[in-house]
C-alpha cells in the first residue's frame, strides 16, 4: 500500500499520540472503600474527540481487577465501535449502540491487574468515522 507523504505522516503522529497518551495522563487517587476497609486506587480522565462528542475514562483497580468504565456523550447515534486496550494488548473489541435518549453510550470491561501500573487506552469510532481516544495509567491496588 502506497501512501503520500502527507497522509502517512498523519497517519504517523496519530498513531504517536494514541500511544503517548498514557504517559500524560493525570496521577492516581487513592481511596477508602466505605464500610469493607479496602483500599482502592482510581483514575479519572478525558480524551479527544473529533466534531462534538466527548469521551471519559475511569479506572478503578480493586481486589486484583481493574474496572475500565468508558463514558461517550455524542448526539451522533447508531452502532460504534469500541476498543479497549490494556498494557497495548487489545481486551474488548465491542459494537456498543449510542441512542439519543442516553446522549451517547457508557460500557465497562474488567481485567486483570497486573503487578505495577497499568496503561490502559479505550477508542470509539462512530459509523461517520469520528474517533474518540482516551487513555491513563493506573497503579495496582
Amino acid at each position: 500500500m502506497h501512501l503520500r507523504p502527507a497522509r502517512r505522516l498523519l497517519l504517523t503522529a496519530g498513531l504517536a499520540a494514541a500511544l503517548a497518551a498514557p504517559a500524560f495522563a493525570p496521577g492516581t487517587a487513592a481511596a477508602r472503600d466505605g464500610d469493607r476497609g479496602r483500599d482502592r486506587v482510581e483514575v479519572r480522565t478525558t480524551g479527544t474527540c473529533g466534531r462534538s462528542s466527548a469521551i471519559r475514562l475511569r479506572l478503578r483497580a480493586e481486589d486484583g481487577r481493574i474496572r475500565i468504565d468508558t463514558t461517550v456523550r455524542t448526539a451522533r447515534t447508531g452502532r460504534w465501535r469500541l476498543t479497549v486496550l490494556h498494557e497495548r494488548r487489545v481486551v474488548a473489541k465491542l459494537r456498543v449502540r449510542a441512542t439519543r435518549a442516553a446522549r451517547g453510550f457508557e460500557r465497562r470491561v474488567t481485567v486483570r491487574d497486573w503487578s505495577g501500573a497499568d496503561a490502559v487506552v479505550a477508542r470509539a469510532v462512530s459509523p461517520a468515522g469520528e474517533t474518540c481516544t482516551a487513555g491513563a495509567t493506573v497503579r495496582g491496588s
